[in-house]
């Protein structure tokens, strides 16, 4: 096995912890499905929020799903003009045996548009 990082995204209608949980829920599980892994090859996750979500802390939401014994560290992302509006962004630190082109990065609800070159 081999350290890897697997990287994925997901939109926010809105500032909303419910919707927040949800989405960094199925983000979470999208990524690690598709990359066949399960709980016990994540190593630790960091996710991050634009500045214009307040509602709660997205590691909630990897909380929900049942990751309570994984390191997770929340942080805001820079605020740069035009940037895309509530955005949850997450690295995910993993032990697989996926060679670094075989990794599949997840971006869901519109935030494809950020790394086109990445969404399979």
């Amino acid at each position: 096995m081999t350290l890897r990082g697997l990287r994925g995204a997901t939109c926010l209608q809105a500032n909303d912890a419910d919707e927040m949980a949800e989405a960094v829920g199925e983000l979470i599980q999208a990524m690690m499905v598709r990359n066949d892994i399960n709980d016990d090859h994540v190593i630790s996750i960091i996710l991050t929020g634009t500045p214009d979500l307040t509602c709660a802390f997205p590691a909630a939401g990897a909380r929900a799903i049942g990751l309570v014994d994984v390191p997770l560290l929340c942080a805001q992302e820079m605020g740069v003009d035009g940037a895309l509006e509530r955005v949850v962004r997450i690295l995910m630190h993993v032990d697989t045996d996926l060679e670094r082109a075989g990794i599949a990065h997840v971006y869901l609800r519109g935030a494809e548009v950020l790394r086109q070159d990445l969404v399979q």
